[in-house]
């Protein structure tokens, strides 16, 4: 099995220039985009609504959440799948610095792989099939 390179992120984080479209789209709607990276990514749409909705609740008994957890979970997914450098501290540090970067860069790196995606086809013929010939009994 063929180890792939390690790659960079195809945008940077505050690349917003690169797809205003998205960019925009994360401004006037973040929880919207965010479900739309979800489900892109493969998860359940609504996903993203956990980090939204767990900070209160978790604050509701006392403990302080900072980190989004939908957030970082998915950007380690998409960085795993595609084999992009980062480590999970930077992932956090990541999510948490700029919560509508974040979901647009994931979403543009999708974008960017969905339209760069290589088909690679491997023709597998069948084994050629030997017919024993039946055995031919001659007597005398």
């Amino acid at each position: 099995m063929a180890v792939l390179p390690m790659t960079e992120w195809h945008t940077g984080l505050f690349d917003c220039c690169a797809d205003c479209n998205t960019c925009c789209y994360g401004f006037w709607c973040c929880p919207c985009l965010a479900c739309t990276v979800a489900e892109k990514f493969g998860e359940n749409r609504y996903l993203p609504l956990c980090d939204m909705c767990s900070p209160a609740i978790v604050s509701a008994v006392g403990i302080p959440l900072c980190v989004p957890p939908a957030g970082v979970s998915l950007r380690v997914g998409i960085r795993h799948r595609y084999n992009i450098k980062g480590t999970l501290c930077k992932d956090i540090a990541t999510s948490c610095a700029c919560v509508w970067c974040n979901w647009c860069q994931m979403q543009r790196e999708l974008k960017h792989r969905k339209k760069n995606t290589t088909v690679v086809v491997v023709n597998m013929q069948p084994a050629p099939v030997i017919m024993a010939q039946p055995a031919v009994y001659i007597s005398h």
